[in-house]
């Protein structure tokens, strides 16, 4: 099943983005390889593809995993909790209908 991972961002989060990016990149490259990733990205602070010093307000991570209990436990283990960018994490399931 899919689950949605929904992350809020801190205030002026960029600099510990940016400090821990490549790892965070890293794992949904493996979920990515294992065919369990639906899609992944930042949300801008502002309208634009490249926000620039704006930075970003959160994240949306779609992938495939076993359980809700699974889907946390992954989510829990993010590169940037540790580094303090997130302030909270939602995962809820997430049934895709379109595009089939």
């Amino acid at each position: 099943m899919f689950y949605l991972i929904y992350s809020e961002d801190v205030e002026n989060s960029l600099s510990l983005r940016l400090s821990v990016r490549d790892k965070h990149i890293e794992r949904l490259k493996d979920l990515q390889a294992q065919g369990k990733l639906l899609l992944a990205g930042p949300c801008p602070a502002i309208d634009s593809e490249d926000p620039g010093e704006a930075g970003f307000t959160g994240s949306l991570i779609v992938a495939e995993f076993d359980s809700l209990t699974a889907a946390q436990t992954w989510a829990d283990q993010d590169p940037y909790i540790s580094a303090g960018v997130y302030k909270k994490v939602t995962v809820k399931p997430y049934k895709k209908v379109l595009p089939t």
